[in-house]
């Protein structure tokens, strides 16, 4: 496994942040940050995507990890990758798109839901199968995949929160993303960063709680 997807599954949450400006991204990413959740996808409805993953690796180099999510271009994977992106994650999976990114030496995680998307992006080779909307099946679903799929690296985003945590991981998942239950839109956009904080807090006593530590 490499550096990259080992610092990646670490780090347990990964925050799906959404911003109106570069400047709400990177304050909405300090307030997460500081609640104790250090992974950081900077979606490509962010403006200025590229410019907001440097600056938060230029503050926090090693201390979280930062890539891009909704990438849906070749150019997005570059232009992410050049700014120094530990990690890549489009909401679907084309081949295309797939292979330019697993191109980038990035860690790459694309969308899926049903059991033939899923065996399409291992069958691409990417890291991390990202099981998308995971809220329409929930944890249930999950470990249902993992039936035919048991080694399968697979991340649920949609319809995490604190209190179903423990339930994803133990039905399979390596990691969650976390939309709006903790980088939540309406507190981004009111740049009510105390309120970021507070829920980051509250995904990182869920997951220690599970990691055991």
């Amino acid at each position: 496994m490499t550096d990259r997807l080992t610092r990646t599954r670490s780090a347990g949450v990964l925050a799906v942040l959404r911003a109106p400006s570069p400047e709400a991204a990177i304050d909405a990413a300090e307030a997460i940050i500081r609640g104790g959740v250090t992974g950081i996808e900077v979606t490509y409805s962010t403006p200025d995507a590229p410019a907001v993953i440097r600056e938060l690796i230029a503050r926090h180099g090693d201390a979280a990890v930062i890539g891009a999510g909704t990438v849906t271009t070749a150019a997005q994977a570059d232009a992410a990758a050049e700014a120094g992106a530990e990690f890549l994650v489009s909401p679907g999976t084309l081949p295309d798109l797939t292979r330019a990114m697993l191109g980038t030496g990035r860690v790459v995680m694309t969308g899926a839901l049903t059991p033939t998307e899923v065996m399409s992006a291992l069958e691409l080779g990417v890291d991390v199968v990202k099981i998308f909307p995971a809220s329409l099946g929930g944890p249930s679903y999950l470990g249902a995949l993992r039936g035919p799929f048991p080694d399968a690296p697979l991340m649920p985003t949609g319809g995490v929160n604190p209190d179903n945590l423990a339930a994803w991981f133990a039905a399979g998942a390596v990691a969650v993303g976390a939309g709006g239950d903790l980088a939540n839109a309406a507190s981004v956009k009111a740049g009510d960063w105390a309120d970021l904080e507070a829920r980051a807090a509250r995904f990182s006593a869920a997951l220690a709680a599970v990691s055991g530590s």
